[in-house]
């Protein structure tokens, strides 16, 4: 018994010296947070002097929330010193709240001073980045004649349809080096007039100009390069079209692939004559389509010639087999609702499910196998659903002779012999659909 309270005591000095950690704890973060406070609002003054007032506005707010929730936690902090008496479990909750507010101020404030640092950083490398804007105008713009040079070059190569997307390239980044060197100019002006927020966005602008002329003029010499890649793709596949119009001769002769010849050579006769402008990339793009059309039809046709359609016909047939097995199963398990287990239910249900399919499977040739296998599944889960039927049916019957069911009313001295008989012959008329179905197969 001894050991017991000993237990116990050991136990309430524990808690003891955790509440009196927490309560420190939560002193010592109250007292940062507030110190942190303080030094976050002079720091957000000066920044609201550099940056202005739309850059500052998250660190503004962020401040405000922190300053709203630290008057709860100052709150809770009076409630656990007043003349007021507390158990142990609301000083510990309280503690805990002040701790849990603390924490999240802090991180906030991590939070919004990192990004307002970032855009700190910008504004005072300013001059520095004006520097570096005009000294990137200045090299992009000795670029200018040689991409004027460029775009003259491949104006008298390929046709305008080719080249309209860079065509006016130069123009474009001559204007886009104009505006970041005006963009310089104003932020400079306004950061002398301490319009610091004009001074930001306008040299955020200039620097977006310039980015956005590399791109441009990037680009000019990247289409040269991808148009010649086009040339020297295109050429292959000219030879792979006219290989696979002669490899076409061999194929089945059905429509789907003479329509498909017809249209890979009028692909190849539209193709620009030699020394003509021309526009590889639609070129290219036409000619592999009407390829890639030929061979789909070709594979079609031959796979449809080792796998012969399905006559109309022949569908029809095992629908309407499928449809005579599935009234079947459907009559013998209405009519005994209480004996029907659920693999047979589950079986009719899969198999009335897919019946509904069938009608839009059938017009269309593309389908018209899978309407074969499917009719032909349906008819299968339907006997599977009859002969589980009759199982459940079998086993749900009482085997104490034939005056259990009334007399011979059930067929006089076999158990069941009545019912039996009648699924028997059900069984027997499937197995002969059956058989009529593979006759007409």
């Amino acid at each position: 018994m001894a050991g017991f309270w000993g237990k116990r005591k050991r136990e309430a000095e524990a808690q003891t010296a955790q509440d009196a950690d927490l309560a420190r704890r939560a002193e010592q973060a109250l007292v940062a947070v507030d110190e942190r406070l303080r030094t976050t609002s002079d720091e957000l003054a000066f920044a609201t002097a550099e940056l202005g007032d739309s850059l500052t506005a998250d660190l503004r707010a962020a401040t405000d929330s922190v300053r709203t929730h630290l008057r709860e936690a100052f709150s809770l902090h009076q409630l656990n010193h007043d003349e007021i008496p507390d158990t142990a479990e609301e000083l510990r909750t309280r503690n805990a709240r002040i701790v849990q507010l603390c924490e999240w101020a802090e991180d906030l404030l991590d939070e919004k001073l990192s990004v307002l640092a970032e855009s700190i950083s910008r504004v005072r490398r300013a001059p520095e980045i004006v520097a570096q804007v005009r000294k990137d105008a200045v090299t992009l713009a000795e670029r200018l004649p040689q991409t004027r040079d460029t775009i003259t070059r491949l104006s008298a190569r390929y046709a305008e349809s080719a080249i309209h997307q860079i065509a006016a390239s130069a123009d474009e980044a001559e204007q886009l080096l104009t505006f970041a060197s005006h963009g310089a100019d104003v932020s400079e002006r306004r950061r002398a007039a301490r319009q610091n927020e004009e001074a930001n966005l306008a040299l955020e602008t200039a620097t977006e100009a310039v980015r956005r002329a590399v791109v441009i003029l990037d680009a000019v010499e990247d289409f040269e390069i991808e148009a010649l890649r086009a040339e020297s793709t295109l050429a292959e596949v000219i030879a792979d079209s006219r290989g696979d119009i002669v490899a076409a001769r061999t194929a089945p002769q059905v429509p789907a692939v003479t329509s498909a010849v017809s249209a890979l050579e009028k692909a190849l006769a539209s193709l620009s004559p030699a020394g003509a402008k021309n526009d590889p990339f639609a070129e290219l793009s036409t000619l592999r389509a009407a390829n890639t059309a030929l061979d789909e039809a070709i594979a079609t046709a031959r796979h449809r010639e080792q796998n012969p359609l399905p006559s109309l016909a022949q569908v029809q047939h095992a629908t309407d087999d499928a449809d005579r097995q599935l009234g079947v199963a459907r009559g013998l398990i209405a009519g005994h609702r209480g004996w029907i287990g659920a693999d047979a239910r589950t079986r009719l249900a899969e198999a009335e499910r897919l019946r509904v399919d069938l009608p839009s499977l059938l017009p269309a040739e593309e389908t018209r196998e899978q309407a074969l296998s499917t009719a032909r599944r349906v008819a299968q889960l339907a006997s599977e659903a009859l002969q589980l039927a009759q199982r459940d049916i079998d086993s749900s019957r009482p085997n104490q002779g034939p005056d259990q069911w009334g007399g011979g009313g059930w067929g006089g001295g076999r158990r069941g012999g009545g019912g039996g008989d009648i699924v028997s012959g059900v069984l027997g008329g499937l197995v002969i659909g059956s058989i009529l179905d593979g006759i007409f197969d």
